[in-house]
Parts: structure tokens; sequence; C-alpha cells
């Protein structure tokens, strides 16, 4: 039946209806005299909708929940197959934090918008994004997440071990899930956010610490939360670390002794080799010095065996938040500070403990560059597995090799070495004094054959250089020096594989070694060494040599090198690998300052002459300085054996204007 009322406005019949409290079947209003007759209908319950939802949204401002909720869901009985009622209670379920009950309404309008038909309603369904989408959307940023964290990690508030499936169990569980998820739903927010939000419940924290008596074991807390366990032995440690990090805010926490499965070879073998990067990515490294009584002055922290460690090494250098805490879990010199790489006084202790640069311990970049140093400052580190001093390094370097437990010490440290040569062209691994590797004789077998620092060449000013090349223009002819030049910037660079390196050098051949009487030593032997090219040499070795001379040969030959080093050509922004770009020390080049003038009396051909045969002397000056140089033996096959000696074997060229004595460059298969 049709209204009879067709001359009253909509607007008068709602405010009507907003003083009654209901309108029921069959019922009789009186209005200026004339009688509206209404029936049930889908125009009288759209009406009252409308009013409930005017009153739902204005007791949603008010902050009244439950009475915005009763409104809401009086529109929903009226019109059930409206989206209005749904999105009232979706919103006022926001607000109240209700989430999943607010998660649950927002389907239920979606669906609704999904079924019904209009351009409005369209341009409404296109502002949200469905549960499963949003879902993915979350999960995609979880994965990425924890790609690179640890496999498992303890949560810090039930003390339980998870694996990644159990910890984004334990996220999807909280209240940040689902305000995360209600949020996304609306596909106006920010995507970039979820990343955020992911990594802020994600965050764990690491434990740098020296392993004691009873350490609990991953079997010993699997399927047990640890603040329930007996606090004896190691427990008490890793009981007081999680409730630290949990007391500092994070939901997960990582100790090396319960954290990986050690019998499980796959897990271990990733596990340490992805060690540095975990540290690297933490939010907080605990440093825990359980040898360092409340209220130590500074100087303790240098004392402490966490100091002595190898693995400690990649744990301070690859954190970029760390804290160092006393044996009673105080902060370090009562530093209460967020982070202890930003206290100056600790990072100097650090510094004369380890001999790292302050700046390096703060801002260390894991790669090739320098790697000589960075084997020196593990040279004097123990760790209780021989291998391991070489494993834990991998990181610094920025190497992922096989862990091969029981391949014994040489064999992990000449992986390692070689994997640095191969890779980087970097020969300042081969600057070592002491007992060669089974591995490679170019090799050391300890790294403590790194402890020295290398031999400081003599330093020549920029003035020293140009003096010397005015010199030599008069001595040493152009074609010669450009020759030279030409041979050493197209040597191929080291080569390193299956334990065999070839190296590029200048070869000096040795014409004699002589036994030199002198003071009993122990299992050495001193030799005057004679090679064409070079000035004579004395050489302390633990091997016995052959004596001959150019009147009593031998069948052996045996070879003075100077290994080739493509640093000596001042290239610009020489680098052997992408990491290490720029790494190289840059020599400052006089013909970027020379006088403009003699660009102008030289044609442009003279002019790169001229600039080419500067270049070559140059290079001439450089190898005419002092060298740290190898003795050789050849063996019966062709290859090379190195012989070490107890000291560096410092060589230098005789006359620096006898450039055809530095042409034999070759490229020398070592064993």
């Amino acid at each position: 039946m049709l209204l009879k009322a067709s001359a009253l406005s909509r607007h008068f019949i709602l405010r009507h209806f907003a003083v009654k409290a209901q309108v029921t079947n069959s019922e009789t209003l009186a209005i200026n005299t004339k009688t509206v007759t209404i029936q049930p209908s889908s125009i009288l319950n759209s009406a009252s909708s409308t009013i409930f939802a005017i009153c739902s949204k204005a007791k949603l401002e008010k902050s009244l929940w439950e009475d915005a909720l009763l409104d809401a869901q009086r529109v929903i009985e009226l019109e059930p197959s409206s989206h209005v009622g749904y999105q009232l209670k979706h919103t006022t379920l926001h607000s109240a934090q209700r989430c999943s009950e607010a998660i649950e309404a927002l389907q239920i309008m979606l669906a609704k918008l999904d079924s019904a038909p209009g351009m409005e309603i369209q341009k409404l369904r296109d502002k949200y994004i469905s549960l499963s989408r949003a879902e993915g959307a979350i999960r995609k940023s979880i994965d990425a997440q924890l790609h690179a964290a640890p496999l498992r990690l303890l949560n810090t508030n039930t003390g339980l071990l998870c694996d990644r499936e159990a910890q984004i169990s334990a996220f999807k569980m909280t209240t940040e899930y689902e305000q995360l998820l209600l949020s996304i739903m609306h596909a106006d927010f920010p995507m970039e956010r979820i990343a955020d939000a992911v990594a802020t419940y994600f965050r764990y924290v690491m434990l740098s610490h020296t392993w004691g008596e009873n350490e609990p074991l991953l079997h010993d807390i699997q399927d047990n939360a640890v603040y329930k366990l007996k606090a004896t032995g190691g427990l008490v440690k890793l009981q007081s670390f999680c409730k630290l990090a949990r007391h500092a805010g994070y939901n997960w926490a990582w100790v090396d002794t319960c954290c990986i499965d050690q019998n499980n070879n796959v897990e271990f073998q990733k596990s340490l080799n992805s060690m540095f990067s975990w540290y690297r990515c933490s939010a907080l490294t605990v440093v825990y010095l359980s040898d360092v009584p409340p209220s130590s002055k500074s100087g303790a922290l240098a004392k402490s065996a966490w100091n002595t460690r190898g693995w400690t090494v990649p744990e301070f250098l690859a954190p970029r938040v760390i804290l160092f805490y006393q044996q009673d879990w105080t902060p370090y010199l009562d530093d209460v500070s967020s982070n202890h790489k930003e206290s100056v006084e600790i990072m100097h202790e650090l510094e004369d403990a380890t001999g790292i640069d302050a700046r390096v311990l703060v801002a260390f970049q894991p790669g090739m560059k320098d790697a000589r140093q960075k084997l020196q400052w593990v040279s004097t580190r123990v760790t209780t597995v021989p291998e391991d001093i070489a494993y834990s390094l991998f990181g610094i370097f920025g190497i992922h090799l096989p862990i091969l437990y029981g391949e014994n010490a040489q064999n992990a440290l000449g992986r390692l070495l070689q994997e640095i040569v191969a890779r980087s062209g970097d020969i300042t691994a081969l600057d070592w004094v002491g007992q060669p590797s089974e591995f490679n004789s170019c090799l050391p077998a300890n790294i403590f054959s790194y402890a020295a620092p290398p031999y400081a060449l003599p330093y020549l000013s920029e003035d020293e250089i140009q003096t010397a090349v005015s010199s030599l223009r008069h001595t040493v002819a152009v074609d010669q020096a450009l020759k030279l030049h030409t041979l050493l910037e197209n040597v191929t660079a080291p080569r390193f594989a299956n334990c065999r390196l070839r190296l590029p050098c200048i070869a000096f051949p040795v014409t004699e070694v002589r036994w030199k009487p002198g003071p009993a030593q122990k299992m050495t032997f001193t030799y005057e060494v004679k090679a064409d090219g070079l000035d004579d040499l004395l050489i302390t070795t633990e091997e016995k040599l052959v004596q001959f001379s150019r009147f009593r040969p031998t069948r052996q030959t045996f070879l003075l090198v100077f290994p080739w080093d493509r640093r000596l050509l001042e290239l610009p922004d020489f680098a052997d690998d992408a990491e290490s770009s720029g790494d190289w020390p840059q020599f400052e080049s006089p013909l970027d300052d020379s006088d403009e003038s003699v660009g102008d009396s030289l044609g442009e051909e003279e002019l790169a002459d001229s600039e080419s045969y500067s270049r070559a002397l140059r290079l001439i000056i450089r190898l005419g300085q002092p060298f740290g140089a190898f003795l050789l033996a050849r063996q019966r096959c062709g290859e090379y054996k190195r012989i070490a000696s107890d000291h560096d074997i410092v060589a230098r060229v005789k006359d620096v204007t006898s450039v055809h004595s530095m042409m034999d460059i070759r490229t020398l298969e070592i064993l």
C-alpha cells in the first residue's frame, strides 16, 4: 500500500520518527489532520535504520561503545542485506579495540558490498581489501623479516623456544597483529608501515658470552618454559638474559648454547655461516661479562676472559647496538645509555684491548678490505674447537664456506685464506712469519703468524719520487720503461684453487746459497743468499737447503720473487672486488698538478707519451724500494714451494736503473 502523505517531506518524517521509540505494524499516525497509514515495508525499515545509524554515530563520537553497538545491531536487524549496519558495527568495535570482532564485522560488510550493485557501492568497496589479501601482505613482510633472523628464538614472554612457524603463530595471537590486519584492510593504509610493524614485533636480542659449566642445550629447554626450570648452572644466566630482554621491551632472544640444534648438520652449518648476519641484524646485542664484578672500574672489560675468545670478535663487530653487563647484570661502568658503542670511554677501552680502531668498532663493514689487519685482530684469540678460529672469521670477510669440523685448524684456515686471495686478489694475507701450512706453503700453519705487524716498507714522499723520476729520465730508456709498465699492467690477478696458488711475480734467479756458521740455534739454519739483480741477503729457516754457487751449481732451481701488487700501478679507484671498491690506498699523482703550459708546448700525442713515460718511471721507483720477498724452491713436477723464514725476507734491487733485471715476470704455481 502506498503512503498517502506525499506532501510530507522525508526530512519531517525522520525528525518525527526520531521522537518516537518504534513504529509497529498497522500503526496510524495523525499529522496535520491527515492520516498516514504505514504497513511493514522496506521504506519503513530504511527510515528506521537511518535513525539508528545516526544515533550510533553520535554515540560513537562520545565513546559510548556499548550504546553505539546496540544501535548498529538494530540497523543490521532492520536491513540485514545492507552493509551499513556492519560498517557501523566494525567502526565501533575497532574504536573499542575489540579487534577480532571488528575483523569479523568488516568481513561481512565486504561480502554485502560485493553482492550489491551500483557505482557508489563499488567506490566504497574499493576502499577496502579482503582479509586474505591483508594476511598475505603481512605474511610476505614476516617472511622477509625472518629471512635474516635466527632459525629459533626464545619467547621472552613465555620462556618457550620457538621455531619460525611458532614465532608467526605467537604474533597472530597478539593484539598488534589484529590491529595491523584491520589497518591493512583499509586500502588507504600505507603498505610500507607493514614492514615497520612486523620489524618492531620480531626484534630480537643476541647474547655474547663465554661458555661456562652446565650450559643448557636445546634438548634441555625444548618444550619447557625456561622461567619454570630450576635455576642452576647456565640456566641462571639464560633466565636473567631473557628477563633483561623482556624488560627492555623485546619479544625475542637468542643464545648460542640452546637455540641451535647441534645434532642437525644442515641447521648447524647454516647457523654458523649466518652468525655474523644474525648479530648484524639484531636490535640489541648484550655482552655478559661473567668475570667482571659489580661496580668494576674501567679496565675490567679488557681483562675479561670474554676478550680472549675467537667468536667474540664478530659478536662485537657486527652489531650496531651493544650493551655490556657485569656479573650481577648491571651495566658496565654504570653506563645506562641505550648503546655502549656511543660511549667514548668503553670504546677506547675496547680499542686498547683489541687493537681495533674505535671508529672501526663502532661502524665495522664486512668484506675483503684490509685482510692482513683483520687476521691480526684474531691472531692471539683462542677457541675451544681449533677449526673455529677460522670459522669465526667467515662473517667478518663476508665469506660462506662449508663448516667441516674434524678437518683440522690448518685446513680450515687454509680454505679461508684461499678464498680471500681468490676473491679479492689481495696478497697481504701471504705476508706472515712462522711455520708453513700443509694446505699450501704460501700460507701459515697457525693464525698466530699474523700477530706481528707486517714489515713497514720505507715511505717515499711525493717530492722524493719526483726527484728520483727526474734522475731516471736521463738513464732509463723510454721503450724499456714503457715495456715494463705494459708487462705489469697486463699481469693477471693471483688465482687460488684446490690448494694451488698461481702467483704473478717478478722473479730473480738465486745464484748462490751458502750456509753461514753462527751461534747454535735449535733447528734453524742461516744462509747467505745471492740473486741476480738483488743485494745479498741473510735468510734463517728451519729447512736445510742445498748449498750451491755459480761454480758449483745445483739441479734444483731457487728463486727470490717480488709478489706483484697492482697497487703499485697507482690506478684510480682500483678494487679487486665490489665490496672493496675504493679500498686501496690512492697515491697522489703529480700529473694532476702539472704546469698547464706543458700542454700548450706539446702536442696531444707527445703529452700522452710524456705522461705514460712518467707513470712508468714512477713504477720503476717503487719497484726499486725494499720489498717483502719469497724464497721459492722448484719441485720435481715444476711447481714451487715457499721456504718459510723466521723473519721477514726484505730484498732490494741493486740498481734501479737496470730495468732489464726486472723484466722476468712470471706466474708461478706454488704448492
